[in-house]
């Protein structure tokens, strides 16, 4: 269904290009980010000026009038509207042999304004926790003396004379196939169809002006580091004072002394001295959020070996819930050993029956080499 670009803009399908100048002007500075930065405003801002666009360009607004919609697939009302959709033979001869070159009419003054992207570097316990930074961008903004007119007087632009308002114009050169109609643009209104006879002094008729924006970006507890936070409305203002782009803040997670990110799970390494794998202990984590948790060692932890602690990971980005933390078991064998301590590992070593031996596969306890290639085959 083809939209209401005449109701969008308030006007009926009989108003005039001024009454329709006047109405988008008045809506555009009801919504205007720069006045409204609610995300509402932004869509209704965006909304207003397509119709703007469509209704002041005379072949869109002739598709709209007919019952079509411009801007759908096609860009035509189709087939039984008015004629051929894509041009027919006979637009081909015409455009060659006199007959009158397919005119695209003027372009809009008014154009949506491009996105911006802007790296932001936070630190994992950001992730963790969310935070607000304020940022310092460098972008175009609504020219504050005209408001977005392009006008010092903020009076309405003129049709071109040289171009009649299409934008364009038309010349004939003669070639070995006869007379060839060329259609260029108008280098006198640079293709707008009109032209502003006082141009604003502070932005020399663009309606916008390069300004640097102080603006807070709220990143969201759970972000992952390359995550783009999408600020509708924030990027820079179009031509004319036409709708902001967009501002997309790509997010950077700095590598962490303790922590190692996987999804939202957080691996650490413990290293756990060779007695206290043998006989148990209790080691202390302080996690991102500042809270300690006890991670028990049972008696008898091998290398290698992984224990989790849950819900004590990353939160879930946007809904309930945590991943998990693992610790990684590294144990620490001594190297310098004082007299006492060879006396007792040596007394340990002559109680125990266990001695160094070549594992086998088909040995009842598994090893740690077993261990390490069951894990690289998973």
């Amino acid at each position: 269904m083809a939209r209401d670009y005449y109701g969008i803009l308030g006007v009926s399908s009989s108003a005039t290009e001024q009454e329709i100048k006047k109405a988008y002007r008045s809506l555009a500075r009801k919504y205007h980010p720069d006045v409204n930065p609610s995300e509402e405003a932004a869509e209704k801002f965006k909304e207003v000026s397509t119709a703007y666009e469509v209704l002041t360009d005379p072949e869109k607004r002739r598709i709209v009038d007919m019952g079509g919609d411009p801007l759908a697939q096609g860009g035509q009302p189709g087939p039984g509207a008015g004629g051929f959709a894509g041009g027919g033979l006979g637009d081909i001869f015409e455009a060659f042999f006199g007959g009158g070159a397919a005119s695209r009419g003027p372009r809009s003054r008014v154009q949506p304004g491009n996105d911006a992207l802007l790296r932001l570097d936070i630190s994992l316990e950001d992730a963790y926790a969310g935070v607000r930074r304020e940022v310092t961008v460098d972008t175009a903004i609504l020219c504050d003396r005209c408001e977005g007119s392009g006008s010092e007087s903020k009076a309405q632009a003129v049709t071109c004379e040289r171009c009649h308002g299409m934008g364009e114009v038309q010349e004939v050169q003669r070639s070995f196939l006869g007379n060839v109609m060329t259609t260029r643009e108008c280098s006198v209104c640079h293709g707008y169809g009109e032209i502003i006879q006082d141009p604003c002094h502070k932005c020399d008729g663009e309606g916008r002006v390069r300004s640097r924006r102080d603006l807070t970006v709220a990143v969201p507890a759970g972000i992952s580091s390359g995550m783009r936070i999408r600020m509708s409305g924030a990027g820079e203002v179009g031509h004319g004072g036409g709708p902001a782009g967009d501002l997309h803040v790509e997010v950077t997670t700095r590598e962490h002394p303790v922590f190692e990110r996987e999804g939202d799970d957080l691996h650490l390494t413990l290293r756990v001295p060779m007695v206290d794998a043998a006989l148990g202990t209790a080691v202390t984590i302080q996690g991102l959020d500042g809270t300690e948790r006890e991670l028990t060692i049972a008696p008898g932890t091998q290398p290698a070996a992984r224990l989790r602690l849950e819900e004590a990971g990353m939160p879930h980005l946007r809904r309930e819930g945590y991943g998990d933390m693992l610790a990684h078991i590294d144990v620490v064998v001594p190297t310098d050993l004082d007299e006492r301590t060879r006396s007792l590992l040596t007394e340990v070593r002559e109680h125990c029956r266990d001695s160094a031996k070549v594992q086998r596969s088909d040995d009842a306890e598994e090893g740690l080499f077993s261990r390490l290639r069951n894990k690289f085959r998973k």
